[in-house]
């Protein structure tokens, strides 16, 4: 099977290597079931005519009563996301607006698909095997609409549309991984609506609905097989990541879901948020950014923590950016979902066992990683999230000299602190200020100045020093009345220790801190959100701290940035 086109070669490989004929019918018609489009139902039946949107083939419910707030393009002219709201119960329901086939147009696209599983060959070696399918798709697209000579009425590029999606694309669900507002998709099973995280609304139903099992089980079938895994009776639970590093959970048939097959997709930023971004948002202040830059250059062991979907790994990846571009750094995760700017990084993930009973033939964990990378000579060890016995380790690991950062699911420090030192982590209480500090971030709902409605945001609301167990200093808090970050950095005892290796007064250390925000603020006002163009100007506030600060300081002045902006 060639990876990330979901099992399309799985056909060819059999009829050419095993000459099993019987085996390619069979597939080839579980292919095109899964590829016909439901009809879409009468357009006075499901849209009001005050919503001025076309009828698209995934829709189940009636929309009379709702109105449109909000809409954009997901690929045009094809496919639109639409907001609506119904008007008695505020309800949210995101609309997939897609534009459906013909009857004529869905014969053809059958055909299309037909040759394709027939006469498509694998892609040589070394090849991208999606541009190799989409440019193979377009070529017999071409050539069959040159064969079938003048179609009236026949879209050839939205048959083409159907069919990249089909195929290299993610199927029905392909509109919603091409919305850069949707961080999660899940699906719970059928005839129920597939709910979307979005940015702006959270958690709210869409359009799409699998009204047949079979439906459901080939989806999810084709992104397991995506992923380059595989999913059974056998084996029904699988945690994978797709293309583009999106994570998949998925669950098949009913075997541990009573709804049947299940998926959930937590969608991967190709371009991380940065530093920049979540002071533009407000997740953070110039000033707090400051403080944190100041612990990441001088490997300060830290702690992310907040509850599911809070933004750990989002936070975590951003104060990594922060880090010399000098240090070796070694990562640990379950899936990789961090994404740095520096050269000397090892990236390790555990391999999970498919042996039966307590035999776990070939399994390596997070414990067995977090062990093997001290052999690697790390400055910083980072764990993506600490649940077990892996915890330990990374805190023998900090205890002999090493830098460290992890994740971990808690709402306050008392509650992270227990959770540590209680069973299957069990660190003692003596180790835990080796984690020096710790900050919380939450989902929190804040009044948009512009709309005066609220809305969801992300805000880093506590930050805290670890002196022992028991015993934190709070440095930060988040004003939620004024929405402002409020900092007492005259009572860090991290700053002092730092202060004393370098042989600076505690006035000094500050200063530097005001400096550091100085040019945070200039990146924010300047708009520098790239993680690399961050990376590019942490490098060089290491190399030139000066030049980098007037330059900040003349182009602030020079601007029209003013502080309401950030």
């Amino acid at each position: 099977m060639f990876p990330g086109l979901g099992g399309l070669y799985t056909v060819k490989l059999k009829l050419q290597l095993k000459g099993l004929r019987l085996s390619f019918k069979i597939k080839k018609r579980k292919v095109k079931e899964k590829a016909e489009a439901v009809a879409a139902p009468p357009l006075d039946e499901i849209i009001p005519e005050e919503i001025m949107v076309r009828p698209t083939t995934l829709a189940r419910r009636s929309l009379r009563g709702y109105e449109e707030i909000e809409s954009y393009p997901l690929e045009e002219p094809w496919v639109y996301a639409r907001i609506l709201r119904h008007r008695e119960t505020k309800e949210l329901l995101y609309w997939i607006d897609e534009i459906p086939l013909s009857s004529r147009e869905k014969e053809i696209y059958k055909q299309v698909m037909d040759i394709l599983y027939w006469e498509m060959k694998p892609p040589p070696s070394g090849v991208d095997v999606i541009a190799y399918f989409s440019r193979e798709a377009r070529r017999i697209v071409r050539t069959f609409q040159i064969r079938l000579g003048r179609t009236p009425g026949v879209s050839w590029r939205k048959i083409l549309y159907y069919v990249l999606r089909d195929s290299i694309g993610f199927g029905p669900i392909d509109p919603l991984m091409k919305d850069p507002n949707i961080e999660d998709i899940s699906c719970n099973g059928v005839r129920r609506p597939v709910y979307v995280w979005h940015r702006r609304y959270e958690y709210i139903p869409t359009s799409l609905v699998f009204e047949r099992e079979e439906e459901l089980d080939n989806l999810v079938v084709k992104l397991v097989h995506m992923a380059g895994k595989h999913i059974s009776v056998a084996f029904p639970v699988v945690d994978a990541i797709l293309p583009g590093g999106h994570r998949l959970a998925a669950t098949y048939k009913k075997e541990v879901t009573t709804g049947g097959s299940s998926f959930t997709i937590r969608k991967f930023r190709e371009d991380p948020l940065t530093v920049v971004d979540m002071i533009q948002g407000k997740s953070l202040s110039p000033m707090l950014a400051a403080y944190y830059w100041i612990l990441m250059e001088h490997k300060r062991p830290g702690m992310v923590m907040g509850v599911t979907g809070s933004g750990k790994t989002t936070t975590m990846n951003a104060l990594l950016t922060m880090l010399k571009p000098s240090v070796k750094i070694v990562t640990i995760e379950d899936t990789p979902e961090l994404k740095l700017p520096l050269e000397n990084w090892v990236q390790l993930v555990p391999r999970m066992s498919y042996g039966f009973g307590s035999e776990k033939a070939g399994e390596i964990t997070l414990y067995d990683l977090v062990r093997i990378s001290l052999r690697y000579r790390p400055d910083i060890i980072v764990v993506g999230e600490v649940r077990g016995e892996e915890a330990y380790v990374l805190f023998q690991a900090i205890a002999t000299g090493h830098g460290g950062m992890t994740t971990l699911h808690a709402e306050n420090i008392d509650a992270a602190a227990k959770r540590l030192t209680s069973p299957p982590m069990n660190i003692p209480k003596g180790y835990i200020p080796l984690m020096n500090f710790a900050l919380l971030i939450r989902r929190v709902e804040v009044v948009d100045k512009e709309t005066g409605r609220l809305r969801v945001t992300r805000r880093i609301t506590d930050t805290w020093e670890i002196e022992d167990y028991g015993k934190y200093i709070q440095v930060h808090k988040w004003d939620a009345r004024r929405d402002e970050h409020v900092l007492n950095l005259k009572s860090s005892r991290l700053l002092n220790l730092i202060a004393e290796l370098r042989g600076w007064s505690m006035d000094e250390i500050l200063e530097e801190i005001d400096r550091r925000a100085v040019v945070m603020k200039w990146m924010a006002a300047r708009n520098m959100r790239s993680y690399r163009e961050v990376a590019r100007v942490i490098r060089e506030y290491y190399l030139e701290p000066d030049k980098v600060y007037k330059r900040a300081i003349i182009e602030l002045e020079e601007g029209s940035y003013g502080e309401d902006k950030l």
